[in-house]
């Protein structure tokens, strides 16, 4: 069997003194849509920052395209080809949004016509971004925001884009056509790891996926297999309710 282009085994770390993840083991093979979901606060956003060095692991296994990336710097990881868009999009005020999709480009060496070439790529899955590219990003609307962001991950020119709450706050119609973009992308040989606390947003766009609670994977399998068991229902609305109460 071929290597995972991913590969995450016994993985734990957080912030300081405070543990969040709990031996993590999780696998994302090339040109899948894999997905990690869980509540608020069950550690999926910790997971994708440990995963691209803003954290550093206190133990276990980050194997990525045959390299070991436990513990290395942000743009190691970047260089590596891991991209990470992060919760909230996190554009920058005052730059246009040709601007802030081309910051996705800054560690490129290939040259301005790759990067360019990409940048038409982008603006052909955003047509929108193109019909604006020279309003500041921030003036967005959220759904607009969120492609910005996205297709700043894909100037990097990753293998693999890592996608936080992509959904969160967006309307329905907003998310569906992120959702498509993001199938298109795929398909042309992107591998994306999405996490979502929408789980049939995931799911719907997901082969595999990964439930988290309270730091550690509690299930994981097919997707299509996951969206109608009963025991990953029943994990996964029991560390809602939980979140909810507390």
């Amino acid at each position: 069997m071929p290597e995972p282009l991913l590969e995450v085994r016994d993985l734990a770390g957080g912030y300081g003194d405070v543990q969040v993840l709990w031996g993590i083991d999780l696998v994302v093979e090339e040109r899948e849509i894999a997905c990690v979901v869980g509540s608020n606060g069950a550690g999926k956003t910790t997971l994708l920052r440990t995963i691209s060095g803003m954290l550093r692991p206190t133990a276990g296994m980050i194997r990525f395209a045959g390299r070991d990336l436990a513990g290395a710097a942000p743009d190691a990881v970047l260089g590596a080809g891991i991209a990470h868009v992060p919760e909230g999009r996190r554009l920058f005020r005052g730059l246009s949004v040709r601007d802030n999709l081309l910051l996705g480009a800054y560690t490129r060496s290939d040259g301005r016509a790759a990067v360019e070439r990409d940048l038409a790529f982008v603006y052909d899955v955003f047509p929108i971004l193109k019909e604006r590219r020279n309003q500041d990003a921030t003036t967005l609307s959220g759904g607009e925001q969120q492609m910005c962001a996205i297709g700043r991950g894909i100037m990097a020119q990753p293998k693999l884009l890592m996608i936080d709450e992509m959904s969160l706050g967006l309307a329905p119609r907003a998310v569906e056509v992120l959702g498509e973009a993001l199938a298109g992308i795929n398909r042309r040989g992107l591998t994306i790891l999405l996490v979502e606390q929408d789980v049939i947003t995931a799911f719907d766009l997901a082969r595999h996926g990964f439930v988290v609670d309270m730091g550690r994977i509690t299930i994981s399998g097919n997707t299509a297999t996951l969206s109608t068991s009963d025991a990953m229902r029943g994990a996964y609305l029991g560390s809602v309710a939980k979140s909810e109460v507390g």
